[in-house]
């Protein structure tokens, strides 16, 4: 009996300059994105990040307000360990985003706005694969994500944003959705697999009321086996996997 064949997954595109990651909260960037997203500021493209929410109802013993403007200083610190000094937030509502024309509106604007020609974001799917059930949010998030950025390049929808001075983008070439069961393409993540964990640890009042582990070996238990895992499919290299959807 013959073992089955693991189907491969094929470098991700290169020839981009400006990329724009869009997810529902602080820390969904840091599990398990990271590192491809510092090998890509290493190689001297430009990567910002849009946040629907502050993530200010992620902590059960923390007020959302005080939680809110935590979680945002980590996730700037977290960012700025990869390569990222632009990160923007919504200001949705943690835990209800809703899905519609005006979050599509927001993330269209965003995509106006940054011109990206990568986005970016995170499993719009009912699960992880399995039975493991996603969150509302990052639902919401990710599907409108895909959704704007086909509404950036429409000047007939949200008309608003051009009467704002953001003109019409019609220029994203690929959305890669980080987390998805089925991926199709991945980035080595040797060359930023520890400043991953570096930026994820930024997280660290999150992680403490999260985990009774040690936040460091947490880190870098969880990042290091997901991208082992991953590379079983990408040439035994450490890989981080993204499903891309061409534009």
């Amino acid at each position: 009996m013959t073992e089955p064949t693991i189907s491969q997954l094929q470098p991700m595109p290169g020839d981009w300059q400006r990329a724009l990651a869009v997810v529902a909260h602080p820390d969904d960037l840091e599990y398990g994105c990271a590192a491809a997203i510092a090998a890509w500021t290493d190689a001297g493209r430009e990567v910002s990040y849009v946040l629907a929410t502050r993530g200010e109802a992620g902590i059960d013993t923390l007020d959302p307000a005080r939680c809110g403007l935590l979680r945002e200083r980590e996730q700037r610190a977290s960012a700025a360990v990869v390569g990222v000094s632009e990160v923007a937030f919504l200001d949705h509502a943690d835990g209800v985003i809703e899905y519609g024309p005006a979050l599509r509106r927001d993330i269209a604007a965003a995509i106006r706005r940054h011109r990206p020609e990568l986005v970016i974001t995170l499993n719009h799917r009912d699960t992880w694969g399995g039975t493991a059930w996603n969150t509302p949010d990052h639902v919401a998030v990710g599907r409108a994500t895909l959704d704007a950025a086909g509404d950036a390049g429409n000047r007939w929808i949200f008309p608003e944003l051009t009467e704002q001075g953001l003109q019409p983008w019609d220029g994203v070439r690929w959305v890669a959705v980080a987390g998805s069961a089925s991926p199709t393409h991945a980035v080595d993540a040797t060359p930023g697999l520890e400043r991953a964990v570096r930026s994820l640890l930024e997280h660290r009042t999150y992680i403490e009321a999260l985990t009774d582990e040690d936040p460091e070996t947490y880190a870098r238990t969880l990042l290091t086996g997901f991208a082992e895992e991953t590379g079983k499919r990408f040439g035994n290299r450490p890989a981080v996997a993204f499903e891309v959807f061409p534009r």
